[in-house]
């Protein structure tokens, strides 16, 4: 199976930097102006409750370690799957890092990827001017839809309310492309698989495509007033 290139937009190349505190800001291509990733709003403006539990019970080695080995193992994933994309060697290797990374690749690529009728583009830079910026895996169109569409690890298979800010993610990608490219994309398709071989599809549309929109306009909001009083 080969999937259907379809550059429909020129999407340009956008200059981002990564603070020692792991914030990453995107350069507006309008005017140059330093934006927030929509990662570093969605991390500023959620409860962190849970995470803090975890570090604390595990330790700050650990924890570092397992965040270290998960941001490997889904970026080699990634790279699995963007070179298939592009019709290009994905990468070898034996070591079980690359093992897995190639198994949990194929799990998108086999059961994901036919849905996927063309890409308009990959590894795309998104902003809307003045506010955020941002990556996405795919736009394009998915069962006759256009769509936003990521590729998300997770250790165990995750549930739609334990995605809420994936969610509130593809609707900033949306409403980014939408802004500067003029179209009207009202749908996400988040392929996940897990560390076990385990795949789904979580699809966002209609009315919980909108309660989502909200969520994250809510949250720019907050990030902007909360940076704003510090």
């Amino acid at each position: 199976m080969t999937v259907k290139l379809n550059r429909l937009f020129e999407y340009p190349e956008i200059n981002r930097v990564t603070h020692e505190d792991g914030t990453r800001f995107y350069m507006d291509p309008t005017d140059g102006s330093p934006l927030p990733s929509v990662t570093t709003i969605l991390s500023g403006t959620s409860d962190k409750t849970a995470i803090k539990l975890w570090e604390e019970r595990v330790g700050k080695e650990k924890a570092d370690r397992v965040r270290k080995e998960a941001t490997g193992l889904g970026t080699l994933m990634h790279t699995h799957i963007e070179n298939y994309v592009m019709g290009i060697p994905r990468p070898g290797g034996n070591n079980l890092v690359r093992l897995q990374a190639a198994r949990m690749a194929d799990q998108i690529i086999t059961k994901g990827l036919p849905k996927v009728d063309e890409v308009w583009g990959q590894e795309v830079a998104m902003y809307f001017p003045g506010l955020y910026g941002g990556m996405t895996d795919l736009v394009g169109v998915h069962e006759g839809i256009p769509s936003i569409m990521d590729h998300k690890t997770a250790k165990k298979m995750r549930t739609r309310d334990m995605i809420v800010d994936y969610f509130d993610q593809m609707c900033a990608y949306s409403l980014a492309h939408n802004e500067v490219y003029g179209t009207d994309i009202k749908r996400g398709v988040i392929f996940m698989v897990s560390r076990e071989l385990d795949y789904k599809e979580f699809i966002l549309e209609g009315l919980e495509f909108d309660k989502h929109m909200d969520s994250f306009l809510n949250r720019v909001d907050i990030y902007l007033k909360t940076k704003a009083a510090a």
